[in-house]
C-alpha cells in the first residue's frame, strides 16, 4: 500500500489543500507533501490525527477491500438449455446478489415454469418477440421494446404468445432462480 498516495486521494476527496490539511493536525504543508509523495513516514500518533482529520481511522485506512468484478463475459454465463427454454445466468454467483439477472429465450408456446408467490419484485425486458407475463392468472402482454416490471407475491409465469422465438431480460430481486 502506498500510505501517501492514500493519504492525498482521502485529502482530495474532502477538497483540502495541503496547508488546510496541515492547519488542522499542527504540522506543515511541506511534511504533507512529503507524506503524499511517499518521502517519508508519519508516527502512529501523527497518522491517527491525519485520519481524524480526514473523517476515517487506521482500521478503515488499512482495510483491504476486494476487488469487485464489474464486467462479465459470454464464456462466464451459466446456461441451462432444456430444448424450448434457454436460461442464461449473466452473472455468476448472482444469488448471493441482491438481483439476479437472466436472459431468456422461449421457443413458440414454451413458457417458464410457475413461480410460486415469494419476497420481492420482478422487471424485463423483451428482447425478441412477444410474451405473456401470467400473475395470478391474469395474462399481460408485452413485445419487442416493452417491459414489464410487478411485485412477485402472487404466482407468475412467462409464455411465448408469438410464431418465433422469444427473448427477454428478467431481473429478480431478491434472487429467486
Amino acid at each position: 500500500m502506498e500510505l501517501g498516495t492514500k493519504l492525498r486521494d482521502m485529502r482530495q476527496r474532502k477538497n483540502l489543500t495541503q496547508e488546510e490539511l496541515a492547519d488542522r493536525c499542527e504540522l506543515t504543508k511541506g511534511y504533507i507533501s512529503q507524506l503524499e509523495n511517499d518521502l517519508t513516514s508519519p508516527s502512529i500518533a501523527t497518522l491517527v490525527d491525519l485520519l481524524n482529520a480526514l473523517g476515517s481511522n487506521l482500521s478503515e485506512f488499512f482495510r483491504e477491500e476486494a476487488e469487485q468484478k464489474i464486467v462479465f463475459t459470454e464464456e462466464e454465463y451459466i446456461e441451462k438449455d432444456s430444448g424450448d427454454m434457454l436460461f442464461s445466468w449473466l452473472i455468476p454467483n448472482a444469488q448471493k446478489n441482491m438481483m439476479e439477472p437472466v436472459l431468456v429465450e422461449l421457443g413458440p408456446n414454451a413458457s417458464t415454469s410457475v413461480e410460486f408467490p415469494h419476497e420481492g419484485e420482478e422487471f424485463g425486458y423483451v428482447l425478441e418477440g412477444r410474451i405473456a407475463v401470467v400473475s395470478n392468472g391474469k395474462p399481460h402482454h408485452a413485445k419487442k421494446g416493452e417491459s414489464f416490471y410487478f411485485t412477485a407475491d402472487k404466482e407468475h409465469y412467462i409464455i411465448n404468445k408469438g410464431k418465433g422465438k422469444a427473448k427477454f431480460l428478467w431481473i429478480s430481486t431478491p434472487p429467486n432462480f
